[in-house]
């Protein structure tokens, strides 16, 4: 993380020490989604990463269900985790739908960068659309 950047609680679960998770995001940093141009940690898309007998175990997803690239982004996720996880001798990526991803997990540098690229708030707008569906929904009972 760099140095100007406030520290904020890590947005996936893990049984990681402190030391390797912080060397966790800074590698999925590196590692951007193919659609949004913000990478795989800011976006939320990783749920939770164990290290269990020297195995790896990823749960992640993608913004959308079908992406096309779906495979190569997990194979780079497991690529810059196994160089910032060496001790890790094998690693498994499963890519999981369930819960979807929503723009609630994107992180505050990955919501302020979404504004950035393309000039609004996402999470607001995901927001209200949340509750234009609750209120049409209501509306027809």
């Amino acid at each position: 993380m760099s140095s100007n950047e406030v520290n904020e609680e890590v947005n996936f679960t893990s049984n990681l020490p402190p030391d390797k998770v912080k060397r966790v995001v800074e590698a999925l940093r590196d590692v951007y989604d193919p659609e949004i141009p913000i990478n795989v940690y800011d976006l939320g898309l990783i749920y939770d990463i164990r290290l269990e007998d020297k195995k790896l175990k990823v749960k992640m997803t993608l913004t959308a269900v079908g992406c096309p690239l779906s495979q190569d982004l997990g194979y780079r996720v497991g690529e810059v985790l196994q160089a910032a996880l060496p001790e890790a001798s094998d690693i498994d990526i499963d890519v999981v739908f369930d819960p979807p991803w929503t723009p609630l997990r994107m992180t505050n540098l990955g919501r302020e960068m979404f504004k950035a690229i393309y000039g609004y708030d996402i999470v607001e707008q995901w927001q209200a659309q949340q509750a234009q569906a609750q209120e049409t929904q209501t509306g027809q009972q």
